[in-house]
């Protein structure tokens, strides 16, 4: 299984073997990246591929150095079980999205 993350404007696509997979919506503000939304298509559950699509997309913010606002639950929940994540939130806004 190939596995691709394309980053796009307020997006980040996972492609498997060439097929869309699923996305996760974004939203830049001047202060801060925004996390949306993750979705992964029903063909492609169950196969660990929104953790992948949410570390690349984590790892590609913390290389901008930019900080985070995971209004998406599922990023959410991701960063309270990845502790090393969490800096990516603003201090004064952790405990807004309890992390």
């Amino acid at each position: 299984m190939s596995v691709e993350i394309k980053s796009g404007e307020d997006r980040y696509d996972i492609v498997v073997d060439g097929k869309p997979a699923g996305f996760l919506e974004t939203r830049t503000r001047p202060d801060a990246i925004l996390f949306l939304h993750t979705e992964i298509s029903d063909d492609f559950a169950g196969q660990g591929l929104a953790g992948k699509l949410v570390t690349a997309a984590l790892d590609d913010v913390r290389a901008q150095g930019r900080p985070v606002l995971p209004y998406c639950p599922y990023v959410r929940s991701f960063i309270a079980k990845h502790r090393e994540y969490e800096d990516l939130v603003p201090e004064d806004k952790r405990a807004e999205f309890e992390l």
